[in-house]
């Protein structure tokens, strides 16, 4: 293990000292993060890139008005529960004693919560005043995250049986 990822599992590790006090059954401590985080990934995830292109695309305009606003609530939320995901997979690893930041894995994960900031700060822009380039770069930055999603979930998958 690289000495950062050291020190970053010694301070997780009081964290993680008090969930195992839980006493939580292996198996949840082993695939509770990829069971939680798939349900985020498939479920918000498709829903999140569906809506946003329906919005996008439908000529019916109230049903473009729902998807856009169905858009706007689950994206957030999706990436909080992400992020969320991502310091609880970190846990995981500590609770069971496997390295950190190693992994292909570590890797998706915090190129997706970095592309999701940046696609997170377009929007907030309100797309740099409605400029079509940046509302055509979200809509496929989004999709390439969702893409980008499913490899992680395959990666994880692959780690979780691997340890």
């Amino acid at each position: 293990m690289t000495e950062f990822a050291t020190k970053m599992a010694e301070s997780l590790q009081p964290i993680a000292d008090q969930f195992k006090a839980l006493n939580i059954p292996a198996p949840v401590t082993h695939w509770g993060h990829p069971f939680f985080m798939a349900i985020v990934i498939f479920a918000m995830g498709s829903f999140v890139a569906i809506s946003g292109w329906r919005g996008r695309t439908v000529t019916d305009t109230e049903v473009a008005i729902k998807n856009k606003a169905d858009h706007r609530k689950v994206a957030p939320l999706m990436t909080t529960f992400l992020a969320l995901g991502y310091s609880g997979g970190l846990l995981s690893l500590v609770m069971q004693g496997k390295p950190l930041l190693e992994s292909p894995h570590f890797i998706t994960g915090s190129v997706v919560l970095t592309l999701l900031a940046i696609n997170g700060a377009i929007s907030l822009t309100g797309f740099g005043g409605n400029k079509p380039f940046l509302r055509n770069a979200h809509a496929y930055l989004g999709s390439a995250i969702v893409l980008l999603l499913f490899v992680h979930a395959a990666l994880g998958l692959k780690l979780g049986l691997s340890i």
